[in-house]
Formats: structure tokens, C-alpha cells, sequence
């Protein structure tokens, strides 16, 4: 059953109907195909006009949307001979954090992802994407692994931020998020990163400090979350559409402040609504992207690395 948004209940009505129809239309039953033309032009209509003038509040939920595809879904689609590797050799496996070793359309790649879960059981084992230190640790372990075994690496990003629990902090999560951080600028293997869904503060740093940073139409990326953001400045969770637009968390705004190098489409009406076209845009789009950074040693990839952050925000905010 496809999950609808609260500003997308007008299609739900009409895609509601339609269904109906098409329903009362099987063998045996009314003819009505003309009819549901009608209807499918307008709520296709309705839909393309909604999502032309998206608000960043609207885009927040179209990110946090549960139909999106999940790093899963790409790791599954364009990785072959893909082996799991987990652990970070200090504490436990973090399920938040997937990552291991395969293929993307022939190229041997190491390859990390922020893994919220698609249902309720998935999600409570995922911690719904929020990775605790020793999810941070094992990034780091096999970004250096990759970096020994000269592979590129890839990571999708859709966490709404490190996992804040008590626990976490004290086994070091600010620590290991910065060692991670510290391991992409280090690497010495080119490194694309795609924002797929949410990428919140820290938490998703930690595996997109990479060479080219790929963000998906309707994705989000901020340093907290409208929510957060709005209970610090006005003590009212109801001010998050109003924390949203200030924030400049969208594709575009991201684009526009050169935060992120390139925004892939996503179908008309999201990620959620054409899974496949999703992860395959995503995939021509990485593969472009790498071709742009392959080839370069890896003394040339941290000195262009180091300068592509430094001058984040010299330019943009001046």
C-alpha cells in the first residue's frame, strides 16, 4: 500500500478513485477506461504541480519519506560479488553501518552506507540509520582497508544524524565520528558519496567527505534537523517548516553554495514512486562521477580533497 505525505493527500484522493474505477473495470465489470484517462491526467497533473513548488519543509518529508529506497537497495542493485564485512575490531558490528567489498559495473570497490530499515523490525535493527561508534569505527576500518588495496570507495548516505545515546558517548562517538572524517580526507583512493535521503550533521560527514558528493533531487543535508534546529531557536517544534527554509537544506541550495558537486534526479513525485529509476540514475551518476577523480594518485586526490573543503564557504557566504 503506497504510503501518502500530508500535502500529497489531494493525489491520494484521486489515485484513490482511480483504483476504484480500474477495480470496477476488471472482466465482467463496467467499462469505464475513458473515464480513468481523465482522472490518471489529472493526478498526474496535480502531482507534477505539487512537486514543482516543493517547500524545503516538503522536501524534508519527501526525504524521510518509508518507501524510499534504502542504502540496501543500491548496495543490492549496482554492487555485484558483494561481501559483508563487519565489525570494528574494538567493540561489536554496528547494523547501522553496512559495508563490505564487490563490484560497480566492473570495478572493484569498497563500499559503506547509513542503512535505516524498511520495516519496523529492519529499523529497530538498523537503529533507523543512526550508527553508534563502532559503526564509525568500522568505516574507518575499511576505508583504510580500501586504501591499501587501491579501491575506490562508495557511500550512500540517509541518517538523520549519529545515534545521541548515553552509551554512545561513552564509548566515544564524537571521537570516532572525526576519525572517520579524518579517514575519508585521508584516503589516498577517490571517494563519491550520495546523499540519498537525509544526511543529518556529523553523523553523515563522517562517510561524505569524499571527492565528488552526489545528493539526490529530494534529499536533504544540514547540520541538525529542522526540528532540532527550531527547539534551540524558538523552544517550538512547530517552527520546523520556518527552521527548514532557513537552514538551506535542499539539493538546490546545496548546489548553489557548491556544498555538494551534482544533484541527480529523482521520478516525478520522489525516489519512492520509481525505485529502479532511482538507483539506476544514481549509478550512471556515480560512475560519471568516478570517472572524473579516477586516474589521480593518491598525494594528488588528498591535496584536492583538503582544498575542496577548505574553501567550502569562503566563496559561498561571502
Amino acid at each position: 500500500m503506497r504510503h501518502f505525505l500530508d500535502f500529497e493527500k489531494p493525489i491520494a484522493e484521486l489515485e484513490g478513485k482511480i483504483e476504484e474505477l480500474r477495480r470496477m473495470s476488471e472482466p465482467g465489470g463496467i467499462n469505464i477506461a475513458d473515464e480513468i484517462g481523465r482522472l490518471t491526467a489529472v493526478a498526474d497533473k496535480q502531482l507534477r504541480a505539487t512537486y514543482a513548488k516543493l517547500t524545503p519543509w516538503q522536501k524534508t518529508q519527501v526525504a524521510r519519506h518509508p518507501d524510499r529506497p534504502k542504502a540496501r537497495d543500491y548496495i543490492e542493485t549496482l554492487i555485484t560479488d558483494f561481501t559483508p564485512l563487519a565489525g570494528d575490531r574494538a567493540f561489536a558490528d554496528d547494523a547501522a553501518v553496512l559495508g563490505g567489498m564487490g563490484r560497480f559495473r566492473g570495478t572493484p570497490v569498497m563500499v559503506l552506507g547509513t542503512e535505516k530499515g524498511s520495516d519496523t523490525e529492519s529499523r529497530v535493527k538498523h537503529n533507523f540509520g543512526m550508527a553508534r561508534p563502532e559503526g564509525y569505527r568500522k568505516a574507518r576500518r575499511l576505508m583504510e582497508l580500501a586504501g591499501r588495496f587501491h579501491m575506490p570507495v562508495l557511500t550512500f548516505i540517509d541518517t538523520a544524524g549519529a545515534f545521541p545515546g548515553i552509551e554512545a558517548e561513552a564509548r566515544g562517538q564524537a571521537e570516532a565520528i572525526a576519525r572517520s572524517i579524518e579517514a575519508c580526507l585521508e584516503a589516498p583512493v577517490p571517494i563519491v558519496a550520495t546523499i540519498i535521503g537525509e544526511g543529518g550533521s556529523g553523523g553523515a560527514i563522517a562517510l561524505a567527505a569524499g571527492d565528488q558528493i552526489l545528493m539526490l533531487e529530494h534529499a536533504v543535508y544540514s547540520v541538525i534537523s529542522p526540528e532540532g534546529c527550531a527547539s534551540i531557536l524558538w523552544r517550538d517544534q512547530a517552527q520546523a517548516s520556518v527552521a527548514a527554509e532557513a537552514l538551506r537544506l535542499t539539493a538546490e541550495d546545496l548546489l548553489r553554495l557548491k556544498l555538494v558537486d551534482r544533484v541527480v534526479s529523482e521520478p516525478l513525485g520522489g525516489a519512492q514512486r520509481d525505485k529502479t529509476a532511482t538507483v539506476q540514475s544514481v549509478g550512471q551518476a556515480v560512475q560519471e562521477a568516478l570517472a572524473d577523480v579516477n586516474g589521480m594518485d593518491g598525494a594528488t586526490l588528498r591535496m584536492k580533497r583538503r582544498e575542496k573543503f577548505l574553501a567550502m564557504g569562503r566563496e559561498s557566504f561571502a
